[in-house]
């Protein structure tokens, strides 16, 4: 029995099955790949260049070495620019991620970000880190020994920017520290942000919630106008008013009552977070003020 057929199956379909355990998306913005394509011992090199985008890596074997070399964008880098070329990185663990330990390597020295989890253990939390200018930064995952792989999945997210503020810790929290967190924009941020977030939306204050996971507060709004939303953050059935939330930190006291605020920030993995909010008769005053002046950074149709 001639069996050579097989073969030059067999030779016709390595490339494909090669391309199919690892590859890149089309946007160079994320990976999937399988262990089971690794030499033992070894340690897979990948590069990414977008400010989000994610890892899959099936059957975790050997070792991944990840280089994050975003092209950010003049809105990633928010307002006023980055004039101090640093980047903040977040990186947020699947709920099953299992299989590997994930750290952040700095100039050669190794810090766990990710552990590998049971399957009690309670989600991961999202971890940030900052990169100085010159500072060589990566991401390393070592996969853990395990007999059965076939449920392993080691998954992330991450996203970049320019303009989260420097001091953060591995422990922080993930969008901004502290220091000046709820202190009031002044005119010139307020109208940059306007200008450069991510949503922009007239609107009211129903509730406030609070999230344990993230230590947060959730605000509940009723959007009244929704001047601009990079993803679908504010919807409704309603003609006149949609439903959304944002989310600030717990210790900026946010409660419930009346008037009419602009909201503006950025959206986070999925999640809408809080930036500028003024009320909005008095954005439309610093709205005017710098129309005046021929000072507006960018022009939008307010009431």
């Amino acid at each position: 029995m001639d069996i050579s057929w097989i073969y030059k199956v067999w030779i016709l379909l390595l490339p494909i099955f090669d391309s199919a355990v690892s590859s890149y998306s089309e946007d160079q913005c994320s990976w999937r790949g399988s262990g089971l394509s690794q030499q033992p011992g070894s340690v897979e090199q990948i590069s990414l260049h977008c400010s989000e985008g994610a890892l899959d890596w099936l059957y975790p074997k050997g070792a991944l070495r990840l280089t994050l070399s975003p092209r950010l964008t003049s809105a990633a880098v928010g307002p006023g620019g980055s004039s101090s070329g640093l980047i903040t990185a977040c990186v947020k663990p699947s709920e099953h991620f299992h299989g590997a330990q994930l750290y952040l390597e700095r100039d050669g020295v190794l810090e766990l970000l990710v552990g590998d989890r049971l399957e009690t253990s309670p989600p991961p939390r999202v971890r940030c880190f900052s990169r100085l200018p010159g500072e060589k930064v990566a991401l390393f995952l070592q996969a853990t020994p395990h007999q059965d792989i076939s449920r392993r999945i080691a998954s992330f997210r991450y996203e970049l920017r320019g303009d989260w503020t420097a001091r953060l810790s591995l422990d922080s929290n993930p969008i901004i520290s502290n220091e000046g967190a709820c202190r009031p924009c002044n005119n010139t941020e307020l109208l940059m942000a306007v200008c450069t977030s991510d949503f922009v939306v007239r609107g009211n204050i129903k509730a406030v919630d609070e999230d344990s996971e993230l230590r947060a507060a959730v605000i509940k709004v009723s959007a009244t106008r929704v001047f601009r939303q990079k993803y679908t953050l504010f919807t409704g059935t309603g003609r006149l008013t949609r439903t959304g939330e944002i989310r600030t930190l717990l210790q900026c006291g946010v409660r419930p009552g009346v008037g009419s605020f602009l909201f503006t920030g950025r959206v986070h993995f999925g999640e809408a977070w809080l930036g500028c909010a003024p009320r909005y008769k008095d954005f439309l005053q610093a709205y005017a003020q710098a129309k005046l002046a021929q000072q507006l950074p960018c022009e939008m149709a307010v009431d």
